[in-house]
């Protein structure tokens, strides 16, 4: 069935920043965080994981996107190595 042109379309990245009991904790796009029920997300996600969630015409769509999550991962440790680096012991104390 084909969208109607007054149906919303919605696409988008979360983050799983934690998973706690049966609810994962979802950073949406705007830094506010939220509980999802394990049971509505893809099988085997895990904290650290970037969500594509896609709606359109009422249809839910979340995946896990592995390259995304990559990506992001990779960014994330080159910035912290970075850091790292002007530090005496090599190693930044939180």
């Amino acid at each position: 069935m084909a969208n109607k042109a007054d149906d919303p379309v919605l696409s988008g990245y979360v983050t799983v920043d934690g998973l706690e009991g049966r609810y994962a904790r979802v950073e949406l796009p705007d830094g506010t965080l939220e509980d999802w029920a394990l049971a509505s997300l893809p099988g085997g996600v895990k904290e650290g994981d970037v969500l594509r969630v896609h709606v359109e015409g009422g249809d839910l769509d979340i995946e896990i996107d592995h390259v995304e999550t990559r990506r992001r991962s990779t960014q994330a440790q080159t910035e912290l190595t970075a850091l790292n680096q002007d530090t005496p012991d090599g190693e930044i104390t939180l």
